[in-house]
Formats: structure tokens, C-alpha cells, sequence
């Protein structure tokens, strides 16, 4: 105990009993979902997961995923791979996205990390581009932030600045985009005085311009790449305010659909095309409308589009926006530091922990678990293992995964004797799940649930305890839908979701290590993941600290 009267020490939970193995199971993209053909869960032959929902009522239920469950802004953010890993394993909400920006801006810290750094290289002969939405609704960006980033950025050097804005009106008022520019012209007019050669360079409306999504149409992210990087569009003007005025004078224009445009001087020529040497941040917080043009902007490969003509630059996100892809690979503010995990706690205390995933989802199960942490937090009492993922093809052609493998070893720890916590991650309805393939889905699906059932059946015979839940959905639905819930139609075609989705979760307790009396509470209805930590610490015989979330479960006499 230091100084400050800190102390690993659980307290010992008062009705459940020390020293039970407890297996951890998180299926990746597992949500729960009104049963049709394209809730690949309901079609699988899943009779392991069936037996859990199916089983007794109080000791399977729902767990939300998503918004602020997990740290983000809204209601309308879905749950990702790891978010919700941090929540499992920190058992408090850590703000991420839009707050996350605003704590690194405010201490300035975002000026001192890698990411600025990096692109902060290009400041003295070349030029810092940023490209997003100019618009306060908060839900991807906000201007406050771009303005902040504007002025961090000038006063470090970056002598010329071009910003490529998207207009709005989807998340604010529309016709909104007229007062957001003449905000940010003013900022830019305030640089401008002060020496720094300060300019928008290009726009377009977010649907029709940049900001697609899931990959639905690349022809949006490729009107944004030939105004933005090649500095060519239909529509050419002396200033954005002049733009925006113009282009929603045409029948049926709005801010969302506003063709792109470019800023051109005097002589006509484009202002800011993006060139080789130049700098670029896509300052929105929100992933699902920047994955596209970041990998257009970073992939030496690419296949999408013609690029025409590809910069060497020095780009980064706000944030990465894809943990799994590494997304970008250089990014503005870095996920939370998560301080006194779960997972730490419980290795304070002697539980023995074993953890397992492959590729694709370790660093799940372990490095997000754990707080954003690397490594072991005591070697002796930890045993991590990563199984390779199939590399060079799509998951739909091989939607087995290494699901029977990652079992495989979380039994062989299980029946070793050697552990205290088995935690694991199956990946394959998220992985397979992302390539649309609604049939290499369900089969995905049946194999998960296949290694549940080994895992299960190791728990039964050593007496233990198990927790099946998720992270996120994504499985469970495959459709896009309207705003009644039916599929939509393109060109006679259902449209597929390969996205995550808003869904809750499932969480199922049992085993027959679980204590007689034990449930889930009927007082936690709105319970997320970052419920579960707390939940888990009790199987294991102790009480939470004080600041997690509470628990899910109570001890009945």
C-alpha cells in the first residue's frame, strides 16, 4: 500500500466462494436481433448458444454495445471490436471519440504525440491539408475542433494550410453550411493576418462527396479524391461562402448533396490540390464515413477507383479509425489510458489468467482488455497465446476461421489445472460477417458456437463457471434496412449491411461451479458491457471496486 492508500486488495464477496475456474468467452459480432433470414445467428445451427438463451431466465439477458454504453457520443454510434473490449476489461465508461479529442486538445497533449509529430515534418516547405465535416452537430465532427486544430497547427509552424470541407445538413439544419463557412472563413482571415497563407481549397456535400460509408459507393470518396488531391471538379469558385451560396440556388440542392467544387485563384488554377511533400489530417472523430477515403489516401494498393495521381504524404486521422486494419496507421489522439483493469486487479489477487484469441482479435482479448496495454501485467501468473490468422484471403472463403483451434487451447487450460480465468475471443461472426457473404456467415456462426461447446464441456468437468457474452453485433444482421426495418431494394437486389450494428448483446452465466442463488439482477436494465468486469470479479469470490459499474448478478438465500 503506497501513500497515497491505494491497494490491489480486492475485498472477499461475502456469499461467493474463492478459487473456481472461470471461462470468459467473447464471440465477436454476435448480436441479438429479431430472427429472419439475414440474422445469420437464427439461421446457423447454433444449438450451444440456443441452449444458453433458452436455458434459465435469469441467467441469460441483454447487454448494450453501443453509444454511450461504451464511451461514444451517441446513440447512433455503433459498438466496435475495441470500444467494447475496453469496457469488458475496465468495468468503467471511458469517453472515446469526440471526448476524447477534446480532453487532447484542451492539455495540448495532441501536439506532443506521434501523429502530430509526424505530419508536423511537412509544416516547413509543404502544405497541411484537412479534410471533414464543417458542421457542430458533434456526431463526426465538430468546428470548434477544426478551428483549434487550425490554430495549434499554425502556431507550430504550419505556414500553409488548405481545408477541404464537407457540408452538413444532416446533422444540423440545413442551409446551415452557409454560417459554418463564414465562421471558418473568419478563422481563416485571422491566420491569413498573422502571416500564414491560410485557404479552403475544395468542398461537396457529405452524401455526395467523401463521406460514404461500408462501402456502398465508391464513386462519393472518388468526387472527393479528384477535387481534393487533383484539384478537379465541376464547379469552380473564388471562395467557399460564394460556393455554398451558389450550388443551393439550383433546384432540390441541399447541404448534404452539394456537388464538389474547388477554390481557384485569379488565373483560375485550383488553390490546394494535395501534392507530393504536403501533410493530411482527416479531422472527423467518427470512423464509418472516413475508413473509405483514409485507404484511399494510405494503400499503396488500391483497386477502388483510378487515382490518377497518388502524393507521397504524410497523412493521419484524428483517431485510427479501424483497430483491426490499423487505419490509419498514424493518428492525432491516441485511445484512452485505462488505469486498474479487471484484469489487473484480478492477477493482484492470484488469479491465474489465461488468454487466447488468433491474429486478428489477440490484441482484443489482451492489449484493449487491459487498457490499451502491451504485455504481461505478471508474467508468472499469465499466459497469452496468439494462433496465426489466415493470411492472404477473405475470411467468406474460409469462415471456419481458427474457431475448433482457439477451443482447442482454451480447454487444454482449462483441464491443465493451471488457471483461474480462461478468456477468449471467437472472431468469426464479426470477421466473416464484414465480407457480406450472408452464407459464409452462418457457417462462421455454427463454428463459434461449435467452440463454445468444447469450451463449455471443459468447464463441466472441472467444476467451473462460465460467461458467454459479446462485444458488439454484426452476424446477427446482414440487411440494410429503412426506417420501418425492411430490407432495402436497389435495383431488385437486398442491399447488404457488412457493418456492426446497434444491437445489444447477450450475457450467459452457469457452470457447475456457480454458487446455488446466483442471477441476474432485475434492477440493471439498461446494464452494458462495462457491467460484465465487476460481474466477473464475483465468480471469482470478489467484490469490484467502488468506481466500476455495478455488478450484473446477486446471491439469492
Amino acid at each position: 500500500m503506497g501513500s497515497t492508500g491505494f491497494s490491489w486488495k480486492l475485498a472477499d464477496h461475502p456469499k461467493l466462494p474463492k478459487g473456481k475456474l472461470v471461462a470468459m468467452i467473447v464471440l465477436d459480432g454476435w448480436g441479438e436481433a429479431d430472427a429472419d433470414k439475414y440474422n445469420c445467428i437464427h439461421v446457423a445451427d447454433t444449438p450451444t448458444m440456443d441452449s444458453l438463451k433458452n436455458g434459465a431466465p435469469d441467467k441469460w439477458r441483454l447487454v448494450r454495445a453501443h453509444g454511450t454504453a461504451v464511451g461514444l457520443p451517441t446513440e447512433d454510434d455503433m459498438g466496435n471490436s475495441e470500444v467494447g473490449h475496453n469496457a469488458l476489461g475496465a468495468g468503467r465508461i471511458y469517453a472515446q471519440g469526440a471526448k476524447l479529442v477534446d480532453l487532447a486538445l484542451a492539455s495540448g497533449k495532441i501536439y506532443e504525440d506521434e501523429g502530430f509529430n509526424y505530419i508536423k515534418e511537412s509544416f516547413a516547405d509543404n502544405t497541411l491539408h484537412l479534410i471533414g465535416l464543417m458542421s457542430d452537430g458533434g456526431v463526426h465532427s465538430r468546428l470548434d475542433q477544426l478551428q483549434l486544430l487550425l490554430r495549434g497547427a499554425s502556431e507550430r509552424g504550419a505556414k500553409k494550410i488548405r481545408v477541404h470541407v464537407l457540408t452538413d445538413g444532416r446533422d444540423v439544419l440545413d442551409g446551415s453550411s452557409v454560417g459554418f463557412a463564414e465562421i471558418l472563413e473568419a478563422e481563416l482571415a485571422d491566420l491569413q493576418s498573422k502571416g500564414i497563407d491560410a485557404k479552403v481549397a475544395s468542398g461537396g456535400g457529405r452524401m455526395y462527396v467523401t463521406m460514404d460509408r461500408y462501402e456502398n459507393d465508391w464513386g462519393v470518396v472518388k468526387r472527393g479524391w479528384d477535387a481534393q488531391v487533383l484539384g478537379e471538379a465541376p464547379h469552380k469558385f473564388k471562395s467557399v461562402v460564394e460556393a455554398i451560396k451558389t450550388l443551393r440556388q439550383a433546384p432540390g440542392a441541399n447541404d448534404q448533396y452539394l456537388p464538389p467544387f474547388v477554390i481557384v485563384d485569379d488565373s483560375g488554377k485550383p488553390v490546394g490540390p494535395i501534392v507530393d511533400g504536403d501533410a493530411v489530417v482527416t479531422v472527423n472523430f467518427r470512423a464509418d464515413r472516413m475508413t473509405m477515403l483514409a485507404q484511399a489516401l494510405e494503400y499503396e494498393k488500391f483497386d477502388k477507383f483510378d487515382r490518377v495521381r497518388v502524393p507521397k504524404i504524410r497523412y493521419a486521422g484524428m483517431l485510427q479509425y479501424d483497430g483491426e486494419l490499423k487505419l490509419p496507421s498514424h493518428y492525432l489522439v491516441s485511445p484512452p489510458l485505462i488505469d486498474r483493469t479487471s484484469g489487473e486487479y484480478l492477477v493482484n489477487n492470484g488469479v491465474r489468467t489465461f488468454a487466447c484469441s488468433e491474429t486478428v482479435k489477440f490484441g482484443h482479448v489482451t492489449f484493449f482488455w487491459n487498457g490499451n496495454r502491451s504485455g504481461y501485467f505478471n508474467a508468472e501468473l499469465e499466459e497469452y497465446v496468439e494462433i496465426p490468422s489466415d493470411s492472404g484471403i477473405t475470411f467468406n472463403v474460409q469462415p471456419l476461421m481458427k474457431a475448433l483451434e482457439i477451443g482447442e487451447k482454451a480447454r487444454d487450460a482449462i483441464l491443465s489445472g493451471r488457471f483461474d480465468q480462461v478468456r477468449v475471443n471467437i472472431p468469426n461472426g464479426d470477421m466473416v460477417g464484414h465480407t457480406g457473404d450472408v452464407e459464409a456467415t452462418v457457417v462462421a456462426c455454427k463454428a463459434a458456437d461449435e467452440a463454445v461447446k468444447m469450451i463449455l464441456d471443459a468447464v463441466e468437468q472441472v467444476g467451473g463457471i462460465y460467461v458467454v457474452t459479446a462485444d458488439h453485433g454484426n452476424a446477427e444482421d446482414m440487411v440494410k434496412r429503412n426506417k420501418k426495418g425492411e430490407p432495402i431494394l436497389k435495383d431488385g437486389e437486398v442491399q447488404i449491411l457488412t457493418s456492426h450494428t446497434l444491437q445489444p448483446v447477450p450475457i450467459a452465466i452457469g457452470g457447475p461451479g456457480l454458487a446455488a442463488g446466483v442471477k441476474f439482477r432485475k434492477d440493471v436494465p439498461s446494464g452494458g458491457l462495462a457491467n460484465v468486469a465487476a460481474t466477473v470479479m464475483n465468480l471469482h469470490g470478489f467484490v469490484a471496486p467502488d468506481d466500476y459499474e455495478t455488478t450484473l448478478i446477486e446471491v439469492v438465500d
